[in-house]
């Protein structure tokens, strides 16, 4: 069960280094500076992830509060159902490529030309995830209202806030 579980963190440990490796050199491209002078503030573009199906999940959740009309919430439904069915079983290859970068690291010594075909094979799942979480955004944005988008993103604020106060996080 140890080992299991060594396996699994040391396999979660080396998902999280690849992605914030990735995106460092991303970050700064796209702003024209170098990652040593980037501040740290958490952007959508650095958590594209909690931005597209959760989002459509808070505005249907709120569909009342948000005086979403019949054909809003079924567009949302379709784009949320659309983006799970696509994004599913990326989900379940990336999973698969990370417990064989896991096993790989397991062998001594590693392989590692092997390793970085896996890490360079999940990177692909990565971006077609992170381009399908954009175009559910993006889908789903077009489906509201700019009042609406204002109100959604005042609930999003406040649920935010209140979850920092519940943890006891500084907000």
């Amino acid at each position: 069960m140890n080992r299991v579980r060594k396996l699994v963190i040391g396999g979660a440990a080396f998902a999280l280094a690849a992605i914030v490796a990735a995106n460092i050199p991303l970050a700064s491209a796209q702003e024209g500076t170098s990652p040593a002078k980037k501040p740290a503030v958490r952007s959508e573009r650095m958590h594209p992830g909690f931005a597209a199906a959760p989002l459509i999940s808070i505005a249907l959740k709120h569909k009342a509060e948000l005086n979403l009309a019949g054909d809003q919430v079924a567009n949302l439904e379709k784009i949320k159902s659309h983006y799970d069915s696509q994004v599913t079983p990326l989900q379940g290859q990336l999973a698969a490529i990370e417990k064989e970068i896991a096993a790989l690291m397991q062998q001594s010594p590693a392989n590692l030309i092997q390793v970085k075909a896996k890490i360079q094979e999940g990177e692909k799942f990565r971006s077609e995830l992170r381009y399908l979480r954009m175009e559910a955004l993006e889908n789903g944005r077009a489906v509201l209202s700019t009042q609406q988008q204002d109100q959604l993103k005042s609930l999003v604020r406040s649920r935010h806030e209140n979850f920092r106060k519940q943890t006891g996080q500084p907000s």
